[in-house]
């Protein structure tokens, strides 16, 4: 019997802390004067009503006979009430700023300010506070990411050039010439990506000066195509690397831009669609002029294309999508091709794959497409195939003033 009242005493006890913990949540989260948008406002309605608490009950004291010592005291008592429960909703945001302001000295940038129903000065500087805090979060965890990411990829080059290096001073293998180029790549390899990062320094400095020239794009996608026929030649083997084609029309086709600039951005582009093309693919690098001005350039390829809840922050950096585990880039170079493409005035996205054949006419559309690599082999060849009609598997595009 004795267990069974303690039991039940137990259970009002937690009942009534709960009722009392509610209302005392209830109580804090009332603010009488949110509703104003301005804290000068509030403060003229916070001593409007502390006076007339205090005139009010002195006059009703008066009235009554109460000695005039306890009437001032209790009006007192009762202004400094209506004064704390109005001004508790005016100050608790910056307690909350406070108590963020410490966490974040400690690391910590998940703390956020709760001033949403506050409309004044007050709650205006809660909201920039929280907008600073989730700044200051995504950069603490792109920094994060940045040496995880750099020491990931220099680990790699550097792992495989030890091993060669340390192999031939064994005397395990001979410097022979295949030793030697792999060697070569690892070195080579761990040069882009100290280029890479340096260009990211320039993106974070802000600071670059474009050298604008007429650009000829038929020649130049040319030039951007055999670099990489080349670069797939020495990487991969003739029957597993695929092949470009370059469509400029019409063919005196130019942009003013920084040549150097978008040659980093048409190589980048190239490459990413290089590595997710299947063996003897496609991959095309069309060119025309918009009707509105300006020119679009575009590299389609054939390869699984990228998914659509992908395609808003394929060009952030160090994302690499769901192909990431094979892809066997870094994440940076679509990052770069937006930078330089902003730096143009221009706009780069990915479009949808169905895009609409774009030919001179149909006996062209019809015509088969050589590898860039064969008709390069060829003396006096300019190594600019006829495009073909195909479904790309992804399509990205580039407008350029």
């Amino acid at each position: 019997m004795s267990s069974r009242v303690s039991l039940n005493v137990t259970t009002l006890n937690a009942a009534s802390r709960r009722v009392g913990g509610t209302a005392v949540a209830r109580a804090r989260e009332v603010r009488p004067l949110d509703r104003f948008h301005s804290i000068k406002v509030k403060l003229g309605v916070l001593v409007v009503a502390s006076v007339s608490v205090v005139g009010v009950f002195t006059a009703l004291g008066v009235t009554a006979g109460i000695q005039a010592r306890y009437v001032v005291s209790v009006a007192v008592i009762l202004s400094l009430g209506v004064t704390q429960f109005l001004a508790h909703g005016m100050t608790s945001p910056l307690r909350s700023m406070a108590d963020a302001v410490e966490r974040i000295a400690r690391g910590d940038y998940s703390r956020r300010v709760a001033a949403s129903n506050s409309r004044d000065e007050v709650g205006q500087l809660a909201a920039a506070f929280n907008l600073m805090a989730a700044d200051l979060e995504a950069v603490d965890r792109q920094r994060k990411e940045l040496i995880a990411n750099v020491s990931h990829e220099l680990r790699t080059p550097i792992s495989a050039l030890r091993a060669v290096l340390e192999n031939v001073v064994d005397g395990v293998t001979e410097p022979d010439p295949p030793t030697m180029r792999l060697a070569l790549e690892q070195a080579e390899r761990l040069g882009r990506l100290v280029s890479t990062l340096l260009d990211l320094s320039r993106i974070d400095a802000g600071a670059v000066e474009l050298d604008r020239e007429d650009v000829a794009l038929e020649e130049f996608l040319g030039t951007v195509a055999r670099e990489a026929t080349v670069s797939m030649l020495t990487r991969d083997g003739a029957d597993q690397r695929p092949y470009t084609v370059v469509d400029v029309v019409p063919p005196a086709l130019t942009v003013r831009a920084d040549r150097e600039r978008l040659h980093q951005v048409a190589a980048n582009l190239l490459d990413n669609a290089v590595r997710h093309s299947p063996p003897g693919g496609k991959v095309t690098l069309r060119a025309r002029r918009l009707e509105e001005g300006g020119v679009r350039i575009e590299v389609c390829d054939q390869g699984p294309g990228i998914p659509p809840g992908e395609r808003v922050r394929v060009f952030d950096r160090f994302d690499r999508g769901s192909r990431q585990a094979a892809d066997g880039g870094t994440g940076l170079g679509l990052a770069i091709a937006r930078w330089v493409v902003d730096l143009h005035g221009g706009r780069i996205s990915v479009a949808e794959p169905a895009v609409p054949v774009l030919a001179d006419d149909a006996d062209k559309a019809a015509e088969a497409a050589e590898p860039v690599a064969a008709a390069a082999d060829q003396p006096g060849h300019s190594g600019h195939p006829v495009a073909v009609s195909a479904s790309p598997g992804c399509v990205i595009r580039v407008d350029l003033p």
